[in-house]
């Protein structure tokens, strides 16, 4: 059933996504762990091998500059979580979104959640749009799935606009 605000909304979003490819299609190995400050947060191996991203339950101050590691897992992080949600999923805990790596693995895996994205958002309806967002507002009445993927996309087009600025920090230094 066609919907004039979720198909603005999928206008946003493909608006936003094409900047990002603009930049996914750029991203090589090199460019995501590469710490851009002193204060950094990235994603570590921890001890069994495991990619961790750096965290703290309360924003630090000052807050660390991210790696474009850390920024590719945290918006697999968010979006794997709005994702379950929509699909009445048990939401993933942070530490259970695992970050493939460097390159292409993790290039492949976001863009496997857009296309799983896409296919929940043409889903939807406006009574769909205008149920209660269980994320990331929980329990409060006043936030639709409308603002829900209203947030996605400027969740995205944030995160896109940091991992563009970093790639192209990188890019003038290293030439």
């Amino acid at each position: 059933m066609p919907s004039d605000r979720r198909d603005l909304l999928r206008w946003q979003f493909d608006l936003t996504w094409s900047l990002f490819d603009y930049h996914l299609d750029r991203l090589e190995p090199a460019h995501f762990r590469r710490e851009a400050a002193a204060l950094s947060w990235t994603v570590r191996p921890d001890a069994a091998g495991r990619s961790v991203p750096d965290w703290a339950d309360t924003e630090p101050d000052p807050v660390p500059v991210p790696t474009i590691a850390w920024l590719t897992w945290h918006i697999g992080w968010w979006w794997t979580v709005a994702l379950d949600h929509l699909q009445g999923r048990t939401p993933r805990k942070r530490t259970e979104v695992e970050w493939p790596g460097d390159g292409e693995p993790t290039v492949v895996w976001l863009r496997e959640l857009r296309a799983e994205w896409l296919a929940v958002l043409d889903r939807l309806t406006d009574a769909d749009l205008d149920e209660v967002a269980p994320f990331p507002w929980p329990h409060d009445p006043q936030h639709t799935v409308g603002h829900m993927l209203a947030w996605v996309n400027a969740e995205l087009m944030k995160n896109v606009a940091e991992i563009g600025q970093l790639r192209l920090l990188h890019d003038a230094r290293t030439t």
